[in-house]
């Protein structure tokens, strides 16, 4: 038998064949990867190079461990069965947590590598880079392309400058920055920054009396909770240079900003992104 994780889109659909928690499935006919069969992937963090942390639509993509309990084939990072077992959805926050303790385990009995415990520092310039954290305090940095960042801890602070970066934290008062473009930041925990200079950036405040800027050019998405202070730059072409034209913030009270919803900057004004 062989543990792994699974990523979804909203419902717990993948593919368009409907799973449901805590039940078995079986595939009938050959396995093959990304062609037929139940598929999966070791490391958490690997599911997100198949499903963006966050979809198209905005929603955060849904998460499961796993247990392929019949036949498997593996080719690089994913692994496909005729027969898995799917647990209880994670959560960003005990997706996190699954993705520190995953890759903790596989570097715990290297001196070399970062503990887990308070004020760890993790840095990486390669791309495609994994960083987990599950301690307080900690600092994540990379300067690669793809890079995937994740903290469950306090004070975390995590950064990238590469490209179609994704961060995310569960933890309290986490500060996450991104100046590549097409990055996409999300945090469960309260009291959050998040920032993003990138192009065509998206920022989920999941947490209360959190705050969030996305002034990229390009159209950037930024949504939260009630509570939440929310920024946006508009750019536009003024005498053949790209140049902002409006920066704007504000609170979301639940009424004029709702909740929960994305918002884009257009001619100066929060609007809803359909």
């Amino acid at each position: 038998m062989s543990k792994g994780y699974k990523a979804f889109g909203k419902g717990l659909v993948c593919r368009n064949f409907q799973y449901k928690e805590n039940e078995v499935f079986e595939h009938t006919g050959r396995i093959e990867p990304c062609d037929s069969g139940f598929h999966f992937c070791e490391n958490p963090l690997d599911t997100l190079d198949y499903y963006p942390l966050i979809d198209r639509n905005g929603d955060l993509t849904e998460f499961t461990e796993v247990e392929a309990v019949g036949d498997v084939k593996t080719e690089d990072n994913k692994s496909v069965t005729n027969k898995l077992h799917v647990g209880a959805k994670l959560g960003l926050p005990g997706f996190v947590k699954a993705s520190f303790d995953f890759l903790w385990e596989k570097c715990s009995s290297n001196p070399s590598e970062p503990d887990s415990g308070f004020n760890a520092q993790l840095a990486s310039s390669g791309d495609s880079a994994q960083l987990a954290s599950s301690g307080d305090s900690a600092r994540l940095a990379s300067s690669g392309r793809y890079a995937q960042l994740a903290s469950s801890g306090r004070y975390a602070q995590l950064a990238s400058s590469g490209r179609h970066a994704q961060l995310a934290s569960s933890g309290d008062s986490a500060r996450l920055a991104s100046s590549g473009d097409s990055a996409q930041l999300a945090s469960s925990g309260r009291h959050a920054q998040l920032a993003s200079s990138g192009d065509s950036a998206q920022l989920d405040l999941k947490g209360s009396d959190s705050v969030g800027a996305a002034i990229g050019s390009g159209e950037n998405r930024i949504r939260g909770t009630v509570g939440c202070w929310i920024t946006l730059a508009e750019w536009g072409w003024v005498d053949d240079r790209l140049v902002p034209l409006c920066v704007k913030t504000v609170q979301i009270d639940g009424e004029v900003i709702k909740a929960d919803t994305w918002y884009k900057l257009e001619d100066g004004q929060f609007v809803v992104v359909e």
